[in-house]
């Protein structure tokens, strides 16, 4: 079992419907942090990947051809989409790894679309539940609230 918590706080433009992430903070228990500073780029890892299906990745099918086979087309970010993040390890010691540690490599990015999407409810008062959380689809939801 995995326990962890995440905030993040983004900029909307509401005449593009552009979400930037500003901040983002990660907690994570890892059971027994054998090497600190790789779990801490593991998390990072974790929320880069998150952002980028939260915010850009999709695979658009067209008569169920793949219409983004490469990276030109199938957006993930980059460094300039990921902002600094601050992580937080709790060892509570208790993980089932042999040392009692806990896998981190992918829980980060499973909590980043619930943070993300709250922070732009934060934002700008509107439910985003659909990903990815695309331009489009936030300029459209404001425009429902307008």
């Amino acid at each position: 079992m995995i326990f962890g918590t995440h905030a993040a706080e983004v900029a909307v433009d509401e005449e593009t419907g552009e979400v930037s992430v500003l901040k983002y903070a990660c907690c994570h228990d890892v059971g027994q942090a054998l090497h600190p500073q790789s779990v801490e780029g593991q998390m990072h890892g974790g929320v880069a990947q998150g952002i980028g299906f939260t915010l850009m990745e999709q695979l658009a099918l067209k008569n169920g051809i793949i219409q983004t086979p490469s990276l030109r087309e199938y957006l993930i970010p980059t460094s300039v989409d990921v902002p600094e993040i601050a992580t937080i390890l709790l060892e509570s010691g208790q993980g089932l790894g042999a040392f009692a540690n806990r896998g981190i490599g992918e829980p980060p990015a499973a909590v980043s679309a619930g943070a993300i999407a709250n922070a732009i409810y934060d934002a700008i008062g509107v439910r985003m539940i659909e990903l990815p959380i695309t331009p489009e689809r936030v300029f459209t939801a404001l425009q429902r609230l307008r």
